[in-house]
């Protein structure tokens, strides 16, 4: 009788490869996640090692305000020892500011730019997979990564700062707006995307990531200029004069002021410049009877209060969403027919 033998093409099914996650993947997903896995891993540590250095310090935060009595807490609602703690706080937002940055030069520039220098992207699409399956797939998996990483981070130091926020000159709500909430991570993505479509026309890794480096600042550099406007200033005013003893309208809690400062406030509703009768000032007498001849009645502050928040969070982050899809839409229409 002959002995059976196991063939060991019938005992080893073919299917997707496992990979280091313990997933299977295949395809080009298990190709792009094989080329980027240093920065995949590098993301996954940054996010673990920055998650847990912020739970620690948001419990020391939170254990020194505890033992604190509360008649020992300064007016304005913390103790004058916390700005240490503050100071870490805010170190850290400004920290993760960066986040946008490093997206878009380190992850987005080089992610098509290597491939087109190295000619992978050549050898990737010569074979069954389409362009735009493969371009599809080059973009989600980073992008999938770079969302949860940045998700992790900023929903972090947003549970550290909500306890604390707007009772110290340096956590009020305007300096932590680009690195809580939903904005980083479409911020993120936006400067990711970018990086990309600049690695896609240039193709050149090195000159890509300079040129995303120029376009991600003026980005900054733009949206610091534009996000007040998401919001809808609103304004508050007296009517009780503005001499001797008059005192100016009080803005509510973690308001910003807005615009060049305190107005003069006329009877029939209209606002003057405080520079308004400054050449008056010989004399009290004659600065008052200037104003008085202008019908101020009172003073008059545009602000910003913190209660618009996360609307105006929702509203930039959506902005910058349908600008990541227009540019991720380029990026997979210009690479179908002229990628390589």
């Amino acid at each position: 009788m002959t002995p059976l033998t196991r063939d060991p093409a019938r005992t080893a099914p073919a299917g997707p490869a496992r990979s280091d996650w313990g997933l299977r993947l295949g395809g080009p997903v298990w190709l792009v996640r094989r080329q980027h896995r240093a920065a995949f891993w590098t993301l996954i540590a940054v996010t673990l090692l920055g998650t847990l250095v912020m739970l620690h310090l948001r419990g020391q935060m939170m254990d020194y305000l505890a033992a604190q009595d509360a008649s020992s807490r300064r007016s304005g609602g913390l103790p004058p020892e916390f700005e240490a703690y503050a100071s870490r706080l805010f170190s850290i937002g400004s920290y993760l500011g960066y986040i946008p940055v490093l997206a878009g030069v380190f992850l987005g520039a080089p992610l098509i730019a290597g491939d087109l220098e190295s000619g992978t992207a050549k050898l990737a699409t010569s074979q069954s997979v389409s362009r735009v399956r493969w371009l599809t797939v080059k973009l989600a998996v980073p992008a999938a990564m770079l969302t949860l990483s940045t998700a992790t981070l900023t929903a972090a130091l947003t549970w550290w700062w909500n306890p604390v926020k707007g009772l110290s000159d340096g956590l009020i709500w305007t300096s932590f707006f680009s690195v809580t909430g939903v904005t980083p991570v479409a911020y993120a993505l936006l400067t990711f995307t970018v990086g990309v479509a600049v690695g896609m026309l240039l193709r050149r890794t090195l000159v890509s990531m300079v040129v995303t480096l120029g376009i991600v600042v003026a980005i900054g550099f733009v949206w610091d200029e534009v996000w007040r406007s998401l919001g809808n200033v609103m304004s508050v005013s007296t009517d009780k004069g503005v001499g001797p003893g008059a005192v100016p309208p009080e803005l509510p809690t973690q308001a910003e002021q807005q615009g060049q400062g305190t107005y003069f406030l006329t009877s029939s509703g209209d606002r003057l410049d405080w520079t308004t009768c400054l050449d008056q000032t010989e004399s009290d007498r004659a600065h008052a009877a200037c104003l008085e001849s202008e019908h101020v009645i009172g003073w008059s502050i545009d602000y910003l209060p913190v209660s618009q928040m996360q609307t105006m969070q929702w509203l930039g982050a959506g902005i910058m969403l349908a600008v990541t899809a227009a540019v991720a839409a380029f990026v997979i229409l210009w690479g179908r027919k002229r990628l390589l």
